[in-house]
């Protein structure tokens, strides 16, 4: 069965909701670029006091990057869906592999999914 206008209404606000998630995320990591330029740890010095020190400094860059590229991916999937939704609102909702319905309920978990399986 299509979406409803009113599903559509409710994924429109979703897919906002989550834009701005996503962005509210991308500016926090840039304003603590800006604030931290060169030492993310908060060391006074660039040179780390130990092995340890570095290590986990190192792995804190590392997350910090996975989580920007997980929130800009997001970030340009959610203005694709948004895009889609306001191009082809009846179309909205239908797998890009399939032809099929996506589930209401997926697309309310992950409104810019594209397929009905839980891997696209």
């Amino acid at each position: 069965m299509p979406l409803t206008d009113d599903q559509r209404r409710h994924l429109e606000a979703r897919l906002l909701e989550e834009r701005e998630r996503a962005r509210s995320t991308l500016e926090q990591y840039d304003r603590h670029l800006r604030v931290n330029p060169r030492d993310e740890s908060g060391d006074l010095s660039s040179l780390p006091f130990h092995l340890a020190d570095e290590g986990s400094d190192a792995m804190q860059r590392e997350l910090d990057a996975a989580v920007v590229t997980q929130a800009s991916r997001e970030l340009q999937a959610i203005d694709a869906a948004l895009d889609r939704l306001y191009r082809r609102p009846q179309a909205f909702g239908v797998s890009e592999d399939t032809g099929e319905e996506i589930p209401f309920e997926r697309l309310d978990a992950i409104p810019w999914a594209t397929t009905a399986n839980t891997r696209g």
